[in-house]
């Protein structure tokens, strides 16, 4: 007779109950160690099977959260912030996609930028939309919805944890702090780039399961593929190699029974190998840098060091890292700009300091039973590097579109570090709390959003609540008065100019925007002196050579104006505008065959140019060939 076998009863650590209770697995549950070496596709086993039910329906969750939070945004228009430089007052853009634009994508540095991708996204949309807004914030607001698909299912990929990925996913989709980059038109480079490191961290896993030449060769084509969308993604190597570590497993680095730290041959041989591998990716980040600050330089927009100090960047830098988290904690008061400021408390530059190497010791001292901790803290930091400021790139202290993929890591430390921190909880009481608390931190950050939205709607309603909840905010003061003009609110308009130059007599672009409502208001004579000045302070100013060169003409100095517009001309060739004002003038002087083909040349930059259209045909009559 055969004896009854006894049934084994399976081992419950705490890393397993931790592993079931925000995921809601069964009993096969993966533990904590086993992320060290997660499978990553097994997708004809049954707990797969079920994680895709369920997965379908988190997708599903994600998609109506996003809807939810920016459909608004369908009603919003363009601001008149970058989105003029990059749509509705670009020549090239404006003819949607040509071949002649796909030229000029990738051989240009306009806008102090070398993104082609970003350039051609633009001009699809103009040519399937037109200049209808809501329709261009739809296109932004798609590329998020697919970001955070992607997210989702990298992390479960990756680590089979269904609650936990879900999470972090659905804080990257309405986080307040994410507002700017789907709201703002002109961070396309934002929503777009993202999605080819999204794209490049898929096929890397692909590459890591059955690594080939082939394989890898998608990786480096999608990374350069997103370098070409926006440079931000130079650290994504660096990720890369995180990644190994953990979730993947690559990177045999541990902790010796010790405490201490130890490498081992083959760990040393492991982590060489693996630096090794990103070799190629690490020459793409190096030469994208180098090309971008160049661009930068050339385009005026790196900050030397005269004007603003190696010392304080670096101060800056080290307040900024602290103030994201704090603003990630508590998403108020956020703004479109924050005023560099010129001096901090040296308590603020010594506390971050000494927190930020609290955390990052902390983190480390903590990998061996906790990896997640150093590759979320060191995915924020390391992230964050390219726009910190070292590099001072305009005029902001910091900015809320630069979180949008350094974030990713601290919410994967909240997401894997909150259900460790509970483990001592009651299973059944973690089992409702844990579900319930991420609910609500979600439907808190999408409540903020939605209002954080709101003020996206046009130039107004942002730089009116950008000056609420900032001082000092010169830009704001500036781009408000320009919004204020463009409503025909002229003495409004004034009043912020010169509010802006009170702070900072040196502003050029606020001494052209007076002058120009001087000039709206027959107040010719100080126009030209503020035009003057802002020249005097910014001499390859080009708009404001041409509001100079109009304003002379309007004096009937003629020699002057047609002076100004060839000056224009000369710092931007392409200037539809400059050629007709420069027509127009050298029409005045009687040169009528330089004047048309100054009209000519305005309306092959802008076909559309209705002043340009009359002036040729005024002109042509006025040669006795006429229609």
């Amino acid at each position: 007779m055969r004896k009854a076998r006894p049934r084994k009863r399976a081992d419950r650590t705490a890393s397993d109950s931790r592993g079931r209770v925000l995921d809601k697995l069964s009993s096969d549950s993966l533990k904590t160690d086993s992320f060290k070496n997660p499978p990553l596709d097994t997708p004809h086993s049954t707990a797969w099977s079920a994680f895709s039910r369920q997965a379908r329906w988190v997708c599903v969750a994600l998609i109506a959260a996003n809807l939810i939070v920016y459909a608004s945004a369908w009603h919003h228009g363009f601001v008149n912030y970058d989105d003029d430089d990059y749509v509705t007052t670009n020549p090239v853009v404006l003819r949607g996609l040509t071949w002649h634009g796909v030229a000029w994508a990738f051989t240009t540095g306009y806008a102090v930028n070398w993104h082609p991708l970003t350039w051609l996204s633009h001009m699809l949309d103009v040519q399937l939309y037109g200049l209808d807004p809501g329709l261009h914030h739809l296109t932004n607001l798609l590329f998020h919805i697919v970001n955070t698909l992607l997210l989702f299912g990298l992390l479960h990929r990756m680590t089979r944890a269904l609650g936990r990925s879900a999470f972090v996913a659905g804080l990257f989709a309405v986080h307040p702090l994410h507002v700017e980059s789907v709201a703002w038109v002109a961070e396309r480079k934002d929503v777009l780039s993202t999605l080819f490191w999204m794209l490049t961290l898929w096929a890397y896993v692909g590459y890591v399961k059955r690594p080939g030449l082939r394989k890898y060769a998608v990786v480096l084509l999608l990374f350069a593929l997103g370098l070409m969308a926006k440079q931000m993604l130079v650290t994504l190597p660096f990720v890369l190699l995180l990644l190994d570590f953990w979730p993947l497993g690559r990177m045999g680095i541990g902790a010796d029974p010790a405490g201490g730290w130890a490498l081992s041959h083959e760990r040393w041989a492991a982590a060489v190998r693996l630096v090794w591998e990103k070799l190629p990716l690490l020459a793409l980040s190096v030469a994208s840098s180098v090309a971008t600050f160049v661009i930068h330089q050339r385009g005026g927009a790196v900050i030397i060091l005269s004007a603003i100090p190696l010392k304080l960047r670096a101060e800056n830098a080290l307040v900024s890292y602290v103030a994201y988290i704090g603003k990630m904690l508590w998403p108020a008061r956020l703004a479109v700009l924050y005023p560099y400021s010129r001096s901090l408390p040296a308590w603020w530059v010594a506390g971050a300091f000494l927190f930020l190497m609290g955390a990052s010791v902390a983190v480390l001292r903590a990998a061996e039973r906790r990896p997640y901790l150093p590759v979320g803290w060191f995915w924020y930091l390391g992230t964050l590097l390219p726009v910190i400021g070292l590099i001072q790139v305009g005029d902001q202290a910091m900015a809320d579109r630069y979180t949008y993929v350094p974030l990713i890591g601290l919410f994967i430390i909240v997401a894997w570090g909150v259900p460790d921190l509970l483990v001592g909880w009651p299973l059944r009481l973690r089992r409702i709390a844990l579900p319930a608390a991420a609910c609500l931190v979600i439907l808190a950050c999408a409540i903020a959003a939605r209002g954080q939205l709101q003020y996206w709607e046009n130039s107004t309603t942002l730089w009116t609540h950008a000056l609420a909840v900032t001082t000092g905010n010169n830009i704001a003061h500036n781009n408000l008065g320009v919004a204020l003009a463009d409503q025909g609110k002229i003495d409004e308009a004034i009043a912020q100019y010169s509010e802006a130059l009170r702070n900072q007599p040196d502003y050029a672009n606020a001494h052209n925007n007076l002058g120009v409502a001087l000039d709206d208001q027959g107040k010719i004579d100080e126009a030209i002196a503020h035009y003057s000045e802002a020249l005097r302070i910014k001499p390859d100013y080009a708009n404001a050579h041409i509001n100079l060169g109009v304003a002379l003409a309007n004096q009937g100095k003629i020699d002057g104006a047609i002076t100004q517009f060839t000056e224009a001309l000369r710092i931007e060739p392409d200037s539809a505008k400059a050629h007709n004002d420069l027509g127009v003038a050298l029409a005045s002087a009687g040169k009528i065959d330089e004047a048309i083909a100054h009209f000519t040349e305005a309306l092959r930059i802008k076909p559309d140019f209705g002043d340009a259209h009359n002036n040729l045909e005024l002109a042509l009559v006025r040669r006795g060939k006429g229609t």
